[in-house]
Protein backbone atom coordinates (compact mmCIF):
# COMPACT_ATOMS: atom_id res chain seq x y z
CA UNK A 1 0.00 0.00 0.00
CA UNK A 2 1.32 3.43 -0.89
CA UNK A 3 0.29 7.06 -1.08
CA UNK A 4 1.16 9.28 -4.02
CA UNK A 5 0.88 13.04 -3.58
CA UNK A 6 0.78 15.59 -6.38
CA UNK A 7 -0.17 19.18 -7.10
CA UNK A 8 2.66 21.13 -5.55
CA UNK A 9 4.47 23.92 -7.32
CA UNK A 10 5.47 27.57 -7.33
CA UNK A 11 2.73 30.12 -6.72
CA UNK A 12 2.64 33.83 -5.95
CA UNK A 13 1.39 35.11 -2.59
CA UNK A 14 -2.39 35.18 -2.58
CA UNK A 15 -2.59 32.37 -5.09
CA UNK A 16 -4.11 28.90 -4.82
CA UNK A 17 -3.05 25.30 -5.21
CA UNK A 18 -4.86 22.00 -4.88
CA UNK A 19 -2.95 19.00 -3.60
CA UNK A 20 -4.11 15.45 -4.21
CA UNK A 21 -3.03 12.20 -2.62
CA UNK A 22 -4.10 8.79 -3.92
CA UNK A 23 -3.83 5.54 -2.00
CA UNK A 24 -3.18 2.35 -3.96
CA UNK A 25 -2.59 -1.28 -3.22
CA UNK A 26 -4.50 -3.80 -1.12
CA UNK A 27 -6.96 -1.55 0.75
CA UNK A 28 -9.82 -2.68 2.98
CA UNK A 29 -10.79 0.72 4.31
CA UNK A 30 -9.27 4.03 5.33
CA UNK A 31 -9.74 5.86 8.61
CA UNK A 32 -8.21 9.30 9.13
CA UNK A 33 -6.48 11.03 6.22
CA UNK A 34 -4.27 14.04 6.79
CA UNK A 35 -1.82 16.53 5.38
CA UNK A 36 1.37 17.60 7.12
CA UNK A 37 4.01 20.07 6.10
CA UNK A 38 7.68 20.46 6.89
CA UNK A 39 9.73 23.57 6.20
CA UNK A 40 13.55 23.41 6.05
CA UNK A 41 15.01 23.15 9.53
CA UNK A 42 11.62 22.69 11.17
CA UNK A 43 9.57 19.84 12.54
CA UNK A 44 6.84 18.20 10.49
CA UNK A 45 3.49 19.71 11.52
CA UNK A 46 -0.13 18.72 11.06
CA UNK A 47 -1.94 20.97 8.59
CA UNK A 48 -5.35 19.31 8.39
CA UNK A 49 -7.05 16.01 9.11
CA UNK A 50 -10.33 14.45 7.99
CA UNK A 51 -11.95 11.43 9.61
CA UNK A 52 -13.83 8.65 7.85
CA UNK A 53 -17.03 10.42 8.97
CA UNK A 54 -15.93 13.66 7.29
CA UNK A 55 -15.05 15.56 10.43
CA UNK A 56 -12.19 17.99 9.90
CA UNK A 57 -9.61 19.80 11.99
CA UNK A 58 -7.07 22.41 10.94
CA UNK A 59 -3.93 24.04 12.23
CA UNK A 60 -4.69 27.57 13.41
CA UNK A 61 -2.34 28.99 10.78
CA UNK A 62 -4.46 27.68 7.88
CA UNK A 63 -8.01 27.97 9.22
CA UNK A 64 -10.22 29.83 6.77
CA UNK A 65 -7.71 29.41 3.94
CA UNK A 66 -7.26 25.65 3.47
CA UNK A 67 -9.92 22.97 2.98
CA UNK A 68 -9.35 19.23 3.30
CA UNK A 69 -11.71 16.79 1.61
CA UNK A 70 -11.76 13.16 0.57
CA UNK A 71 -13.26 10.90 -2.06
CA UNK A 72 -13.46 7.42 -0.60
CA UNK A 73 -14.46 5.86 -3.93
CA UNK A 74 -11.14 7.04 -5.31
CA UNK A 75 -9.08 6.52 -2.12
CA UNK A 76 -8.07 10.17 -2.47
CA UNK A 77 -7.60 13.09 -0.10
CA UNK A 78 -7.36 16.69 -1.28
CA UNK A 79 -6.05 19.91 0.17
CA UNK A 80 -7.38 23.11 -1.38
CA UNK A 81 -5.04 25.93 -0.43
CA UNK A 82 -6.19 29.50 -0.98
CA UNK A 83 -4.71 32.87 -0.06
CA UNK A 84 -1.29 31.31 0.12
CA UNK A 85 1.43 33.06 2.10
CA UNK A 86 5.23 32.78 1.90
CA UNK A 87 5.17 31.06 5.30
CA UNK A 88 3.15 28.22 3.73
CA UNK A 89 6.27 27.25 1.79
CA UNK A 90 7.14 23.67 2.75
CA UNK A 91 7.16 20.08 1.64
CA UNK A 92 3.63 18.72 2.04
CA UNK A 93 3.09 15.08 3.01
CA UNK A 94 -0.09 13.05 3.05
CA UNK A 95 -0.78 10.46 5.72
CA UNK A 96 -3.52 7.89 6.11
CA UNK A 97 -4.59 5.13 8.48
CA UNK A 98 -5.24 2.23 6.09
CA UNK A 99 -6.61 -1.23 6.75
CA UNK A 100 -4.60 -3.70 4.67
CA UNK A 101 -6.58 -6.81 5.57
CA UNK A 102 -10.19 -7.86 5.95
CA UNK A 103 -11.78 -7.31 9.33
CA UNK A 104 -10.88 -9.56 12.22
CA UNK A 105 -11.08 -8.98 15.97
CA UNK A 106 -8.33 -6.61 16.97
CA UNK A 107 -7.52 -5.48 13.45
CA UNK A 108 -5.69 -2.17 13.37
CA UNK A 109 -4.87 0.27 10.61
CA UNK A 110 -1.39 0.82 9.21
CA UNK A 111 0.11 4.30 9.36
CA UNK A 112 1.07 5.12 5.77
CA UNK A 113 3.04 8.15 4.55
CA UNK A 114 3.41 9.48 1.05
CA UNK A 115 6.42 11.23 -0.40
CA UNK A 116 6.22 14.97 -0.16
CA UNK A 117 5.20 17.47 -2.75
CA UNK A 118 6.91 20.83 -2.60
CA UNK A 119 4.87 24.02 -2.29
CA UNK A 120 6.73 27.29 -2.76
CA UNK A 121 4.98 30.62 -2.27
CA UNK A 122 7.07 33.46 -3.62
CA UNK A 123 6.84 36.51 -5.84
Amino acid sequence: VQLQASGGGLVQPGGSLRLSCVASGRIFGINDMAWYHQAPGKQRELVAVITSDGLTNYADSVKGRFTISRDDAKYTVYLQMNSLKPEDTANYYCNAQIFTSQWYPGRSASDIWGRGTQVTVSS
